[in-house]
């Protein structure tokens, strides 16, 4: 089995919505999120827009990284754009590490309508690129 861990700052965003849709893609990987500075809840509107697609991450919970620290992976990727933040280097056991950054769709501004576009655009940004990821590295194996 694939083990796969997704790397963020809050875990409340962008890596919560990359875990689900990794897990709809393939029930046969083992896929975890977690943050560097775990938020308290997932985001609302990251569980909003993720069930317009038929994913739920309303029972979802941000992780610290560091319980992960013991499990050994064959992925770590993190998700944080590195023009405007740093993802710490994990420092557990990883096969190969990958970077795939996206903007932090929880720093949107201006109206719900447009706060919300900001997360669509976000979440089919995480779902087009890691089926990119998928169809690249796992689907192979």
């Amino acid at each position: 089995m694939t083990r796969i861990l997704i790397l963020c700052t809050g875990n409340s965003c962008r890596s919560q919505m990359a875990e689900g849709f990794l897990k709809s893609f393939d029930d046969n990987l083992e896929v975890h999120s977690a943050g560097t500075g775990p938020s308290d809840r997932v985001h609302l509107k990251a569980v909003e827009v993720m069930n317009e697609v038929g994913i739920d991450l309303s029972r979802n919970y941000p992780k610290n990284v560091d319980q992960f620290l013991d499990t050994p992976f064959n992925y770590l990727i993190t998700v944080c754009d590195n023009a405007r933040e740093t993802c710490h280097i994990f420092t557990g056991k990883v096969d190969k590490n990958l970077h795939i950054g996206f903007d932090d769709p929880a720093e949107a501004k201006g109206s719900e309508e447009e706060i919300i576009a900001v997360f669509r655009r976000i979440r089919d940004e995480i779902k087009n690129d890691f089926m990119e990821f998928y169809n690249k590295y796992i689907e192979k194996v």
